[in-house]
């Protein structure tokens, strides 16, 4: 039986965790207020651009872009983004079981695979994996801005032009509420034309008519690569978002959960300490009865 005084430390012990606990999930919840604050005022220029995306798409011959290029090549490269700490429950188990798996089925459809990771977490997991990884982004969660973005997007389409891969796809947490975040396997290159902007128009069928200097083919070439850093950013504030929800609910039950087993151990507690002082009565009133 413990005694009195380790009991009274493991309740302390418990309270200190409690306070831990209540305190990052307030901090996860203010964080998880700002990502998605974040995702509904990036969303508007996303939609913007694919809107004028999809009309210069119906304008120019699609398959000129190297984004737009389908390829008949076997080399895969899938980007994994988890978080650079822990604490958030399943968030970055679910990830890297959805990475590992994906990748696993690339390999048994004979695709020779290889990996770029974001996030320290998914970085640390596959270095102890059999799988090349060929960048990897840490830290960027800290302080997420758009210039993380170009420089995930820049490196990944520079790659992709000069033929390092002939298909990207990213593994990510969706953010879906505080409480349910779904892990998505997405095709990022070789961009589908049809699927992201639009179907082309029949001949003879009239588009918008917008007038664009300088000409489409040219603002199509720049704009693809902006469109896919935009996207990059997106799936990133949803990562953080999805991360903060995460923590939150991982912290909310951690907190309940050392609610409980404070109330358990006081309880255990109260009857030892009862206990020891019946048995302190009984002593004294047996060797009360004992002098008589």
């Amino acid at each position: 039986m413990p005694s009195l005084q380790s009991l009274r430390r493991k309740i302390a012990a418990f309270k200190n965790t409690q306070k831990i606990t209540k305190a990052m999930k307030m901090v996860a919840a203010a964080k998880l207020k700002r990502s998605q604050d974040r995702i509904l005022a990036a969303r508007p220029y996303a939609h913007k651009m694919r809107a004028v995306l999809s009309n210069l798409s119906r304008r120019v011959n699609r398959s000129a872009h190297p984004l737009l290029q389908k390829r008949e090549g076997k080399r895969i490269e899938v980007l994994v983004i988890t978080s650079d700490r822990g604490l958030c429950g399943g968030f970055n188990g679910n990830i890297v079981r959805k990475s590992a798996e994906f990748l696993r089925q690339c390999e048994a459809q004979g695709l020779t695979v290889g990996l770029s990771i974001v996030g320290r977490k998914g970085r640390d997991y596959f270095r102890r994996r059999a799988w090349p990884i060929r960048h990897e982004w840490t830290g960027v969660f800290d302080k997420l801005s758009f210039e993380h973005a170009i420089d995930i997007g820049g490196d990944l389409t520079d790659n992709f032009v000069k033929g390092t891969f002939d298909e990207l796809h990213v593994v990510y947490n969706e953010f879906k509420s505080a409480i349910q975040q779904r892990v998505i396997v997405e095709k990022l290159f070789p961009v589908d034309a049809a699927a992201e902007f639009g179907a082309a128009p029949a001949e003879g069928v009239a588009s918008g008519a917008y007038l664009y200097e300088p000409d489409e083919a040219g603002l199509l070439n720049a704009l693809v690569p902006k469109h896919f850093q935009v996207q990059a950013y997106r799936i990133l504030l949803e990562s953080a978002a999805a991360e903060h929800g995460a923590r939150m609910a991982a912290m909310d039950g951690a907190t309940r959960n050392a609610g409980q087993l404070i109330k358990k151990v006081t309880l255990y507690y109260n009857k030892t300490r009862q206990a020891a002082i019946t048995k302190e009565l009984m002593d004294i009133v047996g060797g009360a009865e004992a002098l008589k």
